[in-house]
């Protein structure tokens, strides 16, 4: 029978994902499991120029591939290299992607099973410093010529794959391959106990990279599902690329509801502004209902642009939201449309002075300005979303105070609730934005029976 052959492979590209980069080098080196029986390597026309950066990373130059064979040229012969051998690579998605992504362009359609020498290497050589194959290489005294050029780092890879062969006394890689193991689809640099930790339960999630910084936190019903779906399928964008080298480390934290999930999401991210989170932090509020006093000891209401960190009574993500809430309160409280401004705090402040008609007597004036605002502020509603905990002996609860979102946490199942500052004492607080309360308004009336609603009696909080 014949033995079990595999490919170790290395290449080096014009840039960093196989959709619009090109391999510039490739050296292949084929094992038996036992000792290296044939090699080869060519430098590959990319027929497109190399970057400066990856010059100055590999030294191949464009006058060095300017003779080189183009891919298609030699596909034949790799694609005969590869056929019926276990693909190996020290980051093996990465070379696998750039491989497979080549031999389709010249019309080989092959997959193969793959091995990661970084992934068996974690599991065989527990504890080292480093995982790289430079660092590796230095700690096993293992000699790496030519670094960043496909045939050294092929050959590198090719020893290193013979002493894990033979330290492999748990026959792990031979696991590995067998399964196709949710360790090769995992990222390079996460440590597989990591993923295995994860929980089926709802919860948020942390990606971190190789300085124990979050790079994207996202929220799951079930968290080893959603967090396994990051790392499956064939994508080859460099946006995908790049994510998955980035991961180093997971943490979570269950949550009783996709809600306290989804809240919990949106607040992580605005907190630690994420390097690989898109989504959420698109929902930036853009304007603010401001109130000043101008000069003339006149005080106004205006809908002006938000600058960060700027304090206003309330934020919209559109200047129409908040001219409509502006256009309300000046008709309840019958306040002079000459105080009130859209689009500018600023604009005609002082024009007064010119203006024939009879202003209003400015302390009647004022107080109706004040008492726009406090009906706007108090009127807004206080209530609490009481629903499942993480487990039967505990309710989440979710406490809105005045329209905005105050905070959250979990409660004993046996706890009576008469008082609202008895709530706050479980809750965690948060900062509230208008994306939040959409969602606990939209979750409210989807599920009117989780919520409970503050009624003013004698000073007292009844829940409803």
């Amino acid at each position: 029978m014949k033995k079990q052959e595999y490919a170790i492979v290395d290449i080096e590209t014009t840039g960093g994902n196989a959709t619009h980069s090109r391999i510039t080098e490739i050296a292949i080196v084929i094992h038996d499991g036992e000792k290296v029986i044939d090699r080869w390597e060519t430098l590959v026309n990319p027929q497109k120029d190399i970057p400066p950066a990856i010059f100055a990373l590999t030294g191949i130059t464009n006058e060095m591939v300017s003779e080189a064979p183009i891919f298609d040229t030699i596909s034949n012969t790799i694609f005969e290299m590869l056929t019926n051998r276990i693909f190996v690579a020290h980051n093996v998605n990465f070379d696998y992607s750039f491989v497979r992504h080549e031999l389709e362009r010249a019309g080989l359609k092959w997959t193969a099973k793959k091995l990661c020498t970084v992934r068996a290497a974690r599991k065989i050589r527990p504890g080292m410093l480093s995982y790289s194959l430079g660092r590796l290489c230095s700690s096993l005294n293992i000699d790496l010529e030519n670094r960043h050029r496909a045939g050294g780092d092929a050959d590198a890879t090719a020893i290193l794959f013979t002493r894990l062969l033979e330290w492999d006394t748990e026959k792990e890689m031979d696991k590995m391959i067998k399964k196709i193991a949710p360790d090769q689809r995992l990222p390079p640099n996460l440590p597989r106990e990591d993923f295995d930790q994860l929980p089926d339960k709802p919860g948020v999630y942390y990606f971190y990279d190789e300085h124990k910084k979050v790079v994207y936190v996202g929220k799951a019903l079930n968290l080893k599902k959603r967090v396994a779906s990051h790392f499956g399928g064939h994508k080859i964008t460099p946006q995908r690329q790049h994510f998955l080298r980035d991961i180093y480390a997971i943490t979570y934290e269950v949550c009783g509801t996709e809600l306290m999930a989804l809240l919990l999401e949106c607040s992580e991210i605005k907190q630690l502004w994420p390097i690989h989170n898109k989504a959420l932090k698109r929902f930036e509020p853009k304007f603010g209902l401001f109130e000043y006093e101008a000069r003339n000891g006149y005080r106004y209401l205006a809908i002006g642009k938000l600058a960060k960190n700027q304090h206003c009574l309330e934020t919209f993500d559109t200047i129409y939201g908040g001219i409509n809430v502006l256009q309300e309160l000046a008709k309840q409280f019958e306040i002079d449309h000459r105080f009130c401004k859209y689009g500018s705090m600023s604009d005609g402040v002082f024009s007064l002075q010119n203006d024939t008609e009879a202003l209003p007597e400015i302390d009647v004036h004022n107080d109706a300005i004040q008492a726009a605002i406090d009906f706007y502020l108090n009127s807004r509603p206080s209530f609490a979303i009481i629903d499942k905990g993480r487990t039967t002996d505990e309710r989440s609860c979710i406490w809105v105070e005045k329209g905005h979102f105050y905070g959250m946490g979990y409660l004993d199942s046996d706890l009576v609730i008469t008082d609202p500052s008895q709530v706050k004492e479980y809750l965690t607080a948060y900062k509230s934005n208008q994306y939040i309360m959409q969602l606990l308004f939209s979750f409210a009336q989807k599920y009117p029976r989780t919520v409970h609603i503050q009624k003013e009696d004698d000073n007292f909080v009844v829940f409803e």
